[in-house]
């Protein structure tokens, strides 16, 4: 069987540097916001381009705190794309503010720049792009957009580690940028984790509060807060894959070539990348087709697993059921047709030639 991803495999690449750097944090006696955290916040501000980095427990808190921390609720409104995973969509609606969504660009599955504007209201108060799959959004008509109305960009960069546009990796795009390091990502801890970059010394100094409790103090707080601190232990683990992040993007991006030059079949829809400005770090490899189903069940026989994310939009799930009947053409096309192939820093050519060799063969 081709594994999906590997994630045994991933990290025993490190296994020794690992071992060591949770050994350090074992024997420091120290094991809640010290200094492998502190660390890594410099370690990964330094690797985005951007002044400050806040470690908390996983994207979706730091969605849901960037939100909090600009003062948006109640009656405002955020701009998010019509097809992305649900967490996007639910920081915005922790903070009872309204997400107003936004279709994609079918080539590139991101948000389209071209369908935003119409949607910006009085209420409007941010924008939250996500760089969905590995592929910065086309940033520049989006910030000319937010700079036109006023508004915060928030970068969803959960699946995007490393990628750059016109020189600037995401993360240093907007406002925020909004990291997940859960175990499957690129940039992945063996555990849950995520973290907020920013140029905003304000913002920073208050998200470090909202994190803790609402605390810059022990015991005196600022702010209604929440406890959502990036672990030690992953902190650690993660200045470890750090050093590799590029080096294993760069792979994926081998891999992610190959596919492009050598799947020939008219049953399938090949991804593809905006040219001249962009790095895409392949998070995951996706294809469309509309015998998705016959497909996924003809590669598994081949022994080739594969996933769909994501199989249900947004505004078709049960939590947003008081949305009533919505209608995201794009968006459903995308999610009843995609298909995500294996790909991973430590899958071998091999393994992507039998993939092609599948793919090529079904009628």
């Amino acid at each position: 069987m081709i594994p999906f991803l590997d994630l045994k495999q991933i990290n025993v690449r490190h296994v020794e540097e690992i071992q060591k750097s949770i050994n350090n944090v074992l024997h420091s006696g120290w094991y809640i916001l010290g200094e492998e955290v502190r660390v890594f916040e410099e370690e990964f501000a330094e690797y985005c381009g951007t002044k400050y980095c806040i470690g908390v427990a996983n994207a979706l808190d730091a969605l849901t705190l960037v939100i909090r921390a600009y003062g948006i609720g109640k009656g405002d409104e955020v701009i998010v794309p019509s097809n992305t995973y649900i967490a996007s969509i639910l920081a915005v609606s922790a903070n009872e503010a309204t997400p107003i969504l936004v279709e994609p660009n079918i080539n590139t599955f991101n948000i389209d720049p071209q369908k935003i504007e119409e949607k910006i209201t009085s209420k409007t108060k941010a924008i939250l792009v996500v760089h969905l799959y590995g592929q910065s959004c086309n940033m520049k008509p989006i910030i000319e957009l937010a700079d036109k109305y006023n508004l915060k960009i928030i970068e969803d960069c959960a699946q995007a580690h490393g990628a750059v546009y016109y020189g600037k990796k995401v993360g240093n795009l907007g406002d925020a940028g909004c990291f997940s390091f859960y175990p499957g990502k690129n940039l992945g801890a063996l555990g849950d984790g995520g973290a907020i970059t920013t140029n905003d010394e304000e913002l920073a100094v208050k998200l470090k509060a909202l994190r803790n409790y609402g605390s810059h103090k022990k015991y005196e707080n600022l702010y209604k807060g929440v406890n959502s601190r990036l672990d030690e232990l992953q902190a650690a683990v993660l200045r470890v894959k750090l050093k590799y992040l590029d080096e294993d993007n760069q792979y994926r991006a081998k891999i992610a070539e190959y596919y492009l030059k050598n799947i020939r079949n008219e049953l399938i829809t090949l991804p593809q990348v905006e040219s001249g400005y962009l790095s895409h770090v392949w998070h995951v490899f996706v294809i469309l087709s509309e015998e998705r189903t016959r497909l996924q069940n003809f590669l598994l026989e081949k022994g080739i697993q594969t996933l769909i994310h994501y199989p249900i939009p947004p505004h078709k799930q049960e939590a947003y059921s008081d949305w009533g009947n919505l209608s995201f053409p794009i968006s459903e096309c995308i999610h009843e047709q995609i298909l995500s192939i294996p790909i991973s820093p430590v899958m071998p050519i091999s393994h992507a030639q039998q993939v092609v060799e599948a793919i090529n063969a079904f009628k």
